[in-house]
């Protein structure tokens, strides 16, 4: 067994912006992290609102090992056939059993295997199924083939991403949190050997309000209009974390954030 798992998480891809950054940028950065396993969340890359089948397929094509999502996983029906025939491809666990696709996987690396388990919170969110009992019961079932567990928690609420990594600390290697696409200074190993960062942020155009047009998006909050929000260009921040983990035991050994202005 290979003494060391290093796993390189990016935030919320964003539009064609965040896109060409992965083509771009993701095959040298993954060779200066020194990393294994890619774990991308890609549910904001079609005009920022969801993921179709082609963008699914330009992810899996630069290198991307699995694809997590979240809330906007719905707004595109055409991605239905994928979630059902490709589990590299998640939505979030938590969703009605009637919901295509499933929430979590297990991936294999060499002579390891490696379970990934996407939720999604409640909070300022969608009601859906209570991530604690979700993610409580699924980790149990990935035990049971696994000890390197990585969970994306796409969530609203800092409260709420904290609390569930520390439910879980001890139980899964790491939780990062997605979603909000502002990336947090927190990172930290917690007592119980779980990698924590409450939002790893986004990839996506820099010149932007959350990788949205800021004229539009500051418009919106100026006059409080319902105004369509519009997926900003130009070049791209590369945001996420490295996660060391020793497979002997599942327990994180470091976390690094990553901030990169993409190639142009």
């Amino acid at each position: 067994m290979q003494d060391k798992l290093r796993v390189l998480i990016l935030g919320d891809v964003v539009g064609q912006s965040g896109s060409r950054a992965i083509f771009l940028n993701l095959k040298n950065l993954k060779k200066s992290t020194n990393s294994d396993l890619v774990i991308v969340n890609g549910e904001n890359i079609t005009e920022g609102r969801g993921i179709s089948p082609e963008d699914a397929n330009t992810l899996f094509t630069c290198g991307v090992d699995i694809i997590t999502t979240g809330n906007h996983i719905g707004q595109r029906k055409e991605i239905f056939p994928v979630l059902e025939k490709d589990s590299r491809l998640l939505r979030p666990e938590n969703y009605p059993q009637a919901v295509p696709g499933t929430g979590h996987c297990i991936i294999n690396y060499k002579d390891l295997n490696i379970g990934v388990l996407n939720l999604q919170g409640t909070v300022n969110l969608d009601n859906l199924y209570c991530p604690f009992k979700t993610a409580r019961d699924t980790v149990e079932k990935l035990q049971h083939k696994t000890n390197i567990i990585i969970i994306d928690f796409h969530a609203e609420w800092p409260e709420e991403k904290e609390a569930l990594a520390l439910y879980l600390d001890g139980k899964v290697s790491a939780l990062v949190g997605t979603h909000t696409h502002v990336q947090t200074a927190d990172e930290r190993i917690l007592p119980g050997g779980t990698a924590y960062i409450t939002d790893i942020g986004m990839t996506g155009p820099a010149d932007s309000i959350i990788g949205m047009q800021r004229n539009t998006a500051l418009k919106k909050s100026i006059t409080m209009m319902p105004l369509k929000m519009e997926v900003a260009d130009g070049q791209a921040d590369i945001m996420g974390v490295v996660i060391e983990i020793n497979p002997a035991n599942g327990k994180a050994v470091s976390i690094q954030r990553i901030f990169e202005k993409s190639k142009m």
